[in-house]
């Protein structure tokens, strides 16, 4: 023991302290130096930044003596120069920023302070990370860092043959140079002989600088109450202590830097990627994480993957409009319904109660020549494409995702994730670990969070049904509103005015409803985002991970409702329980049920599908482009009607707009729904893959474009995947092919033209010789007694059509004078039995294809998994071997040591 070491003889003791260090240094291996917390605010002995006068660089990225970088930046208010009476509350504020920048600074981070030009209220806080905290974070956060040079990761391109065509869409690889890759491993501060390090300043990368002390800011304690700790730089900003934390962009974006140690990756980002003239130019996806993180360059790979795969959707969708659209002249129904002797002379039922009209039915004539555009056999085709379309997309975006994890090193992600700032604060709770069978901390009990989940899941069911509750109000708009126009629009066609061709009171109906559920929609999105976020801080996730699956899956459910609940009803619902004439189905005993036209609904669910995704994508874009430029543009112009002087680096990026707790949460969102109206009602609208198409195209480079140029920088993040977004999309997937099974069945009128076609037009049935759509409407169309209607319809005001003593109406029933008469017909329970085996068959074709893809198609390719473990293997032979020539090499000095120790000892002895 070191007790017993000053007994030893003079001659031993040498020889004791060789073992003595080397002990000491086996101790020391693998132990990691967490610095101790330093001051809290109760203290006074508070460590401050240096203060130091703007150097008139606007481009540098360093502190005024050029060597030290700077990793972030944190802005307050100067209190003392406030503008208000509230002296104890700015004193309470000036003390926790004190002793926070304190602690910064004893965990030892190194800080400069410099007031603002352009306000003298403001102070710019510059935090630098040296090299020994960034190595001992680097190892408490298991960042992978480069080993040596790897020469295996040679990306061949599928389409060697059309080099030439890959190439005009490529990035210049003079412009953006291609990055070295590396073997990689966990960081540790023990080994660090084993990394590549050829310079000490290039080792960390500004992402990997800002990301590490930003982990440090979310985490360091700032006040200590009642042995309840306050720590976090995102508690300090949201209570308004620090006014904004974020780190630097490397330079201007339309210009590249005059420091000539800037590596302008951001202009680089904006020329290649951001500009409008880069459009049709594939993404610099390796710059892109190497700048923002993997978390933000696995969104762009998906999106951009997303929309390569929509060309092929869009194609088969544009060839089966065009399909329905050269065949419309063909459609023999519908020159039925426009024919004057035919639909001319067919009078229909009064759709509502007192002020509903007759009507004939070649009033519809333009809606019916428009649905022979989306109701066609081309739309069948194009339902079960899209089925398979789907599968293939995921699965190729699985093995797309795990070549991007190979090239990105994200295979072996740490799983430990750290847990939330916010959710070590609340760890008050001591148990018992089941696996290590230590005591730990948690929030709250097993009983407190039944209580938490109950609550929130409480929480989110009643919104879901404030939005059914919407989705009510809007039909009873429908039946109020459709009562109105019935009696205002014009009863009959003359020609002269081509607005009655296609204003029905169908139509002005439809189109008014969708105009106001859409306003409806973004209304409770906006709320509701709010209220998810407020739900899911009070749940308390452990890690980051959690708490997005949770949110996203919270607002995915509940945008899922919002959006696709009047689709849902028109297609399925709509024109499904109406009774006839004579015995209508009421709503709330009040309001009649609403009939679709005499083809269906599915024009209406386009007309539906068309407005709220175009609706949407316009919002989105104002939402994105144009709010946060007039923010920019109303800042730079107050800033330059005060002064003209040049202004630092981090001064032009605070007056950037903030990008947000959630990051990209919200593009994700945006994308996913659409991937919905996509998949799920495609059988009702074939150009939905060419309107996505146009879109994402525009969203890539307005995303670009907005993170560019008119955003802070965000902070650097990992990512292995697109988290809870991919099981979300497989869940779509499975719901489209039954969504469009069923419109095809049920919405359309495809089915009971078949049945007609094949059973109906001939013999025991129809009339005619051979097989034909002729008097398929005659034959749709059942037969009503006027003197049946009950009395809310017998008092009918219009008389313009005529006196007649039977009308006509949408269903399969038997004439009057039949002794079933009214009740269902067989050519109802035809197309019924049709309906259903339609259904069945197409669901278990589809799926069969589908399960059959995904079983064919690996997650990884061969070639991704071997190159994943050829690597492995070679970084553990690497590992290996440094670590045994270290090894051989400290055993030689050891031993070197003491036969010199042994030798000096018995020399004497020998003379």
């Amino acid at each position: 023991t070191d007790s017993d070491t000053p007994t030893l003889p003079k001659k031993k003791k040498k020889f004791f302290n060789v073992f003595k260090l080397a002990r000491h240094v086996l101790e020391n291996l693998g132990q990691t130096i967490i610095p101790d917390l330093g001051s809290l605010e109760s203290q006074n002995d508070f460590r401050t930044p240096e203060f130091e006068e703007f150097n008139g660089k606007s481009d540098s990225l360093f502190f005024n003596d050029g060597q030290r970088r700077i990793d972030f930046v944190l802005v307050y208010e100067d209190e003392s120069r406030k503008e208000t009476s509230k002296k104890g509350t700015n004193e309470k504020q000036r003390r926790k920023r004190q002793a926070y920048e304190s602690n910064l600074i004893c965990h030892g981070l190194q800080l400069e302070a410099t007031r603002s030009v352009l306000d003298d209220k403001l102070v710019f806080v510059k935090v630098h990370a040296p090299w020994e905290v960034l190595c001992t974070y680097a190892e408490i956060m298991h960042i992978k860092l480069p080993l040596k040079p790897n020469d295996l990761k040679n990306r061949s391109s599928a389409f060697g043959t059309l080099n030439w065509f890959t190439k005009v869409l490529s990035v210049d690889e003079s412009i953006i140079k291609p990055e070295q890759e590396f073997f990689t491993a966990p960081f540790e501060k023990n080994r660090m002989n084993d990394f590549y390090i050829v310079d000490r300043d290039a080792f960390f990368n500004p992402a990997t600088r800002s990301r590490i002390v930003y982990f440090i800011l979310s985490r360091v304690k700032y006040q200590l109450i009642n042995n309840v700790s306050k720590f976090g730089i995102n508690r300090l900003v949201n209570s308004g202590i620090y006014k904004a934390a974020f780190p630097l962009h490397d330079c201007k974006f339309r210009r590249q830097s005059e420091d000539p140690s800037c590596p302008n990756e951001r202009y680089l980002l904006y020329r290649e990627w951001a500009h409008p003239r880069s459009i049709y130019k594939k993404q610099p996806l390796d710059l892109i994480r190497k700048y923002y993180g993997e978390k933000i360059g696995i969104y762009f790979a998906w999106l951009g993957y997303y929309t390569q795969m929509l060309l092929l959707a869009a194609v088969v969708g544009v060839a089966c409009f065009l399909y329905g659209y050269l065949n419309q002249d063909n459609c023999t129904w519908s020159k039925e319904v426009c024919h004057p002797d035919i639909g001319g002379k067919i009078i229909m039922c009064p759709q509502c109660d007192r002020l509903c009209p007759f009507w004939k039915l070649n009033i519809t004539c333009e809606s019916s020549k428009k649905l022979c555009i989306f109701d066609s056999f081309g739309t069948l085709v194009f339902a079960v494409f899209m089925g398979v379309w789907v599968t293939l997309f995921l699965e190729f975006w699985k093995r797309r995702q795990a070549e991007l994890e190979y090239e990105w090193d994200t295979v072996e992600l740490q799983q430990e994730e750290q847990a939330r700032p916010e959710y070590e604060a609340r760890c008050t709770h001591v148990v018992i670990n089941e696996i290590t069978q230590e005591e730990e901390r948690i929030p709250f009990t097993a009983w407190g969070k039944c209580i938490r989940i109950t609550l929130c899941a409480s929480a989110v069911f009643f919104w879901i049904l404030l939005i059914i509750a919407s989705v009510i109000g809007i039909i009873v708009y429908r039946l109020s509103v459709f009562i109105v126009f019935s009696a205002k629009l014009p009863k009959n066609i003359n020609g002269t005015d081509p607005i009655q061709k296609y204003l029905t009171p169908q139509t002005a109906t439809s189109i008014t409803a969708s105009i106001i559920s859409f306003i409806i929609i973004m209304i409770l999105n906006t709320i509701y985002e709010k209220v998810a976020i407020m739900i899911t801080n009070f749940e308390l996730p452990r890690t980051q991970t959690d708490y997005e699956n949770s949110l996203t899956m919270k607002m995915f459910l509940f945008q899922f409702v919002n959006y696709y609940s009047s689709c849902f009803y028109i297609a399925f619902f709509k024109g499904k329980f109406v009774g006839y004439p004579g015995d209508p189905v009421y709503w709330l005993g009040k309001y009649r049920n609403e009939e679709c036209d005499p083809g269906g609904c599915l024009l209406e669910l386009t007309t539906q599908l068309t407005i709220i995704m175009g609706g949407k994508a316009i919002w989105n874009n104002i939402q994105e482009v144009l709010l946060p430029w007039i923010m920019n543009l109303i800042g730079r112009f107050h800033r330059v009607s005060r002064s003209e002087k040049i202004t630092p680096r981090w001064e032009q990026d605070y007056h950037l707009q903030p990008m947000g707790k959630l990051g990209l949460f919200y593009e994700y969102l945006e994308m996913i729904i659409q991937f919905g109206f996509v998949t799920l009602f495609v059988a009702s609208f074939p150009l939905a893959p060419l309107l996505a198409l146009v879109n994402n195209i525009l969203e890539i480079r307005v995303d670009a474009w907005k993170l560019t140029t008119q955003f802070r920088r965000l902070v650097p993040e990992k990512a292995q995947d697109i988290g809870a977004w991919q099981p979300i999309m497989q869940g779509i997937a499975i719901l489209a092919v039954v969504t469009n099974a069923m419109i095809i069945a049920f919405t359309s009128d495809m089915i009971p033209r078949l049945v007609y076609y094949w059973s109906f037009s001939v013999p025991p049935y129809g009339d005619h010789t051979s097989y034909t759509m002729e008097g398929y409407i005659n034959n749709t169309l059942s037969i009503f007694k006027v003197v049946d209607f009950k009395n809310k319809s017998k008092g009918n005001p219009y008389s313009e059509l005529g006196n007649h003593t039977t009308c006509r109406y949408r269903d399969f029933r038997y004439p009057p004078g039949h002794p079933q008469e009214y009740k269902h017909n067989i050519y109802y329970w035809h197309v019924i039995a049709a309906k259903l085996a339609f259904i069945i068959v197409m669901e278990h074709i589809i799926y069969s294809v589908k399960f059959f893809i995904s079983y064919a198609i690996p997650d990884v390719s061969k070639r991704t998994k071997s190159k994943i473990q050829r690597e492995k293997y070679l970084t553990q032979k690497l590992l290996h071997e440094n670590h045994l020539k270290d090894m051989t090499k400290n055993m030689g000095v050891i031993a070197e040591r003491m036969i010199e120790a042994v030798d000096n000892n018995l020399r004497p002895k020998l003379e």
